[in-house]
């Protein structure tokens, strides 16, 4: 057998072990670091370290950065400087230098991608901002609002007009913002969508000109200046369209002034549809009417006069059925007017009945014109009684019914009789109230009024002087009593009655006298005139008690005068 040299051998256990000394080294000092897991022979080949991609069988695919665009051609080391690839971050900025310094945040990929620095998309990149380019903004050179020295700095903006355009603000004349105090917020008036300041860009949304309205010359409008504000109102604009109108002529007409009740912005004011006949006057676009007339003047016969109608001109008198249809119903009448008034709907069944509405016809309104009520329609008329009679009570001078402030509730003092007679007045106490015996002749007024009730008195001797005069028990006038009635009576009776006698005179009711006495005419012996009175007709001269009490008294004299000189009370003084 053939034997290695012993030195041969030595050498190749030395060797043996020398690799295995160094191999576990490598492992050991493993340039990529401890967290690199995969096979070395994935990137590398036993010709070399050199990492060949040819031969590897490594896809940067199988990493969280996948190489695409430039990136699928840059050399390795550009980017992973270090052999420890954990070390390597996948953000933009780490590799590449910001050169918006920071004015658009980090998120280059917002903006960029892998194949070119170039930005093919900017404009819609924008529109994603809190500035959306509109019209004139989306062909402006991005140099005009972002004015930084390199160009690619973009600084935060303001994103209101004024932020920009406070030049233009400035120095607009035509009209002088700054002198009309125009607010600085431009959107108000301006279209942000728009490429001009002028009309086209004008912002005229809150009043939009279509139509009859188009116009790119504001002075057609605005004839005292743009800075002026013009109603919206349509008659502000077109009163003397309004004026001139004469098919049909609607001041004459009594026409609302609200022209977009019958009118669109249409050029010529047509077409035109009073939809409001329906409801206010008679039912022309719906109901059996609908589709029987062409024009206005089928039914108004006189254009200058729309408040004149007629239904005979279609319902003639010799079609039978009118006739015919119209047996038993009392009142009918062959004319429009009674045609309309049973008819307001234009329908053949369910003929007016004024007694199932809430204003059944009485009295004097039964034999009125519906017309003369219904002045202007047939709806919403009122129920008011001063609505029809203004005129009767503005007139009324028995009493003045304006002058006294008297209620315009008619129905509280009037029924529907015809004359306005009988008549009650219920609110006779507002100006003088009937209490006592004045209550048990309230109903007859002419007891106290005489049919004039514009001056009737409202004092007790207005009424009752020939009372006063006549009364002789005491007689009131040689008396002189006062003519304040309530002062001895009250309104129940004339009797009994009651007279400040005491205060005024003598006390009668109290003291020494108090039911001493039956009539006036006990103490007033002359009934004619109540000034002369008698003391000693009761206390008699031959009374021991009359003069023995009056021995002591100096210049005692028996006398009526001399009696109430010395007792104005009726008491004596040694009482």
């Amino acid at each position: 057998m053939r034997k290695l040299p012993l030195a041969t051998g030595f050498l190749m256990l030395v060797g043996a072990g020398l690799f295995q000394t160094i191999n576990a080294g490598l492992f050991q000092q493993n340039p990529h670091g401890d967290a690199l897991k995969i096979d070395c022979a994935k990137c590398h080949s036993t010709e070399g370290w050199t990492f060949s991609a040819s031969t590897a069988v490594f896809s940067h695919d199988s990493t969280r950065f996948k190489l695409e665009g430039q990136h699928a051609y840059t050399d390795c080391k550009a980017c992973h400087t270090s052999l420890v690839f954990s070390k390597t971050t996948t953000n933009c900025v780490d590799c590449h230098t910001d050169m918006h310094n920071n004015t658009v945040g980090f998120d280059c990929a917002r903006c960029h991608d892998s194949k070119s620095w170039l930005v093919q998309n900017i404009s819609k990149i924008h529109q994603m901002s809190r500035f959306p380019l509109l019209g004139a903004h989306n062909t402006a050179d991005c140099a005009s609002c972002h004015t930084s020295v390199s160009f690619l700095e973009f600084q935060p903006l303001g994103v209101e007009c004024i932020d920009c355009h406070r030049k233009e603000y400035l120095a607009t004349t035509t009209p002088n913002h700054i002198q009309s105090e125009f607010s600085t917020d431009c959107i108000e008036c301006h279209k942000i969508d728009a490429f001009t300041w002028t009309t086209e860009g004008f912002n005229h949304d809150f009043f939009p000109l279509t139509k009859g309205h188009e116009t790119s010359n504001c002075a057609a409008c605005h004839t005292s200046g743009l800075q002026e504000p013009l109603s919206t109102d349509c008659y502000s604009c077109h009163q003397q369209n309004f004026a001139a109108a004469v098919n049909p002529s609607h001041q004459q007409e009594g026409f609302t002034t609200n022209c977009i009740d019958c009118h669109t912005t249409d050029p010529g004011w047509q077409p035109a549809k009073f939809e409001t006949h329906d409801a206010f006057y008679f039912p022309i676009y719906s109901g059996e009417h609908r589709g029987e007339w062409e024009s206005c003047t089928d039914c108004h016969t006189q254009p200058e006069n729309y408040l004149v109608f007629s239904c005979i001109n279609c319902h003639a008198h010799n079609q039978n059925e009118m006739d015919n249809e119209h047996q038993g119903i009392s009142g009918y009448s062959y004319n429009s007017l009674s045609c309309f008034a049973c008819h307001p709907t234009g329908n053949k069944e369910g003929a007016f009945n004024h007694g199932a509405t809430e204003f059944p016809l009485t009295g004097a309104h039964l034999t009125t014109e519906c017309a003369d009520c219904h002045t202007t329609g047939y709806a919403g008329t009122s129920m008011l009684c001063s609505s029809c009679h203004t005129n009767n009570f503005n007139e009324s001078t028995n009493p003045n019914h304006q002058s006294l402030a008297i209620p315009t509730n008619c129905e509280d003092c009037h029924t529907t009789n015809p004359g306005w007679e009988p008549a009650l007045f219920p609110i006779h106490g507002d100006f003088y109230a009937l209490n006592d015996a004045h209550a048990s002749v309230a109903n007859n007024c002419f007891l106290c009024h005489e049919g004039n009730y514009a001056n009737t008195p409202n004092s007790c001797y207005g009424c009752h002087s020939t009372d006063y005069n006549n009364t002789t028990n005491p007689a009131h006038a040689p008396a002189q009593f006062p003519t304040d009635c309530i002062s001895c009576h009250n309104e129940a009776a004339w009797s009994p009655s009651t007279f400040n006698h005491d205060g005024q005179f003598f006390p009668i009711y109290s003291g020494r006298h108090q039911g001493e006495w039956n009539t006036c005419v006990d103490c007033h012996t002359e009934p004619t005139n109540y000034s002369v009175f008698s003391c000693i007709i009761c206390h008699e001269h031959n009374q021991p008690e009359t003069d023995s009490r009056h021995t002591d008294v100096s210049g005692y004299v028996y006398s009526n005068t001399s009696c109430y000189t010395c007792h104005p009370t009726g008491i004596a003084e040694d009482d």
